[in-house]
Order: C-alpha cells, then sequence, then structure tokens
C-alpha cells in the first residue's frame, strides 16, 4: 500500500513570448516580482521559430524569455498561478489582443510541468479550469521531450537553460535541507 506523502516545493519557470517587448517589460517584471518572489534568472531574448501559432495575436518576430522566481513554492499552487498569469495578460490586452504570452509551469528535479486552461488526452486536472501538462521528463542525466512535447520545449536552446535552472533549483533544494 503507498502512503501519501506532501512532496517538496518546485521552481516556479515562467516563459514569457512577445513581439512587442519595449511596450510591458519595465513594467511587468516588477509586477511579476510582487506576485511571485525575486526573479533569480532571466534567460536572454531566445526566437520562437519553430511554431507560428502566435503570430496573429503577438505580431513577429516573436521572443521568447524564461524567468524563475525565488523563493520555491508548493507544487498545489500551480493553478493559482495560472490564473494570475491569465489576469495579467488581460489586463495588458491591446485592441484585444495579448501583448504577451505567459506560460507558467513548476520546474522539480525530475519533471517540467506547464499550466494550461485546455484539456488533452495526456493532461491532468488539477482545480479552477487549470490542467497540468507534462511537459518534459528528466531521466538518465538529462531532459527528455515526450511525444506530445512542444517543438519549442523539445529544442536544445530551452533545454540548456533547463538544465541550467536545474542545477540552480537542486542547490536551493540542498541549502534547504541543511538549514532544517
Amino acid at each position: 500500500m503507498s502512503h501519501p506523502e506532501i512532496p517538496g516545493p518546485g521552481k516556479l519557470f515562467l516563459s514569457i513570448l512577445s513581439s512587442r517587448w519595449e511596450l510591458f517589460e519595465e513594467e511587468l517584471l516588477p509586477a511579476l516580482s510582487l506576485r511571485f518572489g525575486r526573479v533569480d534568472f532571466e534567460s536572454p531574448y531566445i526566437p520562437l521559430t519553430e511554431t507560428d501559432y502566435y503570430n496573429q495575436e503577438l505580431g513577429t518576430p516573436i521572443f521568447r524569455r524564461i524567468y524563475t522566481f525565488y523563493p520555491l513554492v508548493e507544487l498545489n499552487r500551480l493553478p493559482e498561478i495560472k490564473l494570475v498569469t491569465n489576469s495579467l495578460e488581460q489586463d495588458w490586452l491591446r485592441d484585444d489582443k495579448r501583448l504577451f504570452n505567459l506560460d507558467p509551469g513548476l520546474l522539480t528535479l525530475e519533471r517540467l510541468v506547464l499550466a494550461t486552461g485546455k484539456n488533452f488526452t495526456h493532461r491532468i486536472y488539477l482545480d479552477q479550469g487549470i490542467w497540468a501538462d507534462l511537459t518534459l521528463i528528466f531521466t538518465r542525466g538529462d531532459w527528455v521531450d515526450l511525444p506530445w512535447t512542444f517543438p519549442d520545449y523539445a529544442s536544445e536552446k530551452i533545454k540548456t537553460h533547463l538544465r541550467e535552472i536545474r542545477t540552480s533549483y537542486r542547490k536551493q533544494l540542498q541549502k534547504a535541507s541543511q538549514t532544517k
């Protein structure tokens, strides 16, 4: 028989897509920090070239930036976090279109799970209309994509940043366990 155990915290991961960074970046980052904690990882601008899914709404060329935050968060907060990011997207609408797409998730030593409001065969319902998308798993020393992983998340340019974030997260977990 299995015995329920509350998991440790995860690393809040946020991907932002936009073609108009100059219109919001200076104001959005403090708003994110106010809600989620201080930014402790910020990627360079990464061109989104694997899909044109967002082009009509966000314009072109689209660049992604990845952010993570400190402190670590309890895994059951993912629906709440997604609802906050949805609200921020709504607050920043221009001509009924989003200026940016906020893609929150939680990174653990084993996986990257993104939050979404869309159901699909491999997604697990969490709460409040939010689903968990198991996007990548970490096994045999590296990030491995799954049959449903979006091509941009399966790319080496994203996995490189995820390796760095995971290493930092592991150190944060070790430090937290030493202080207990």
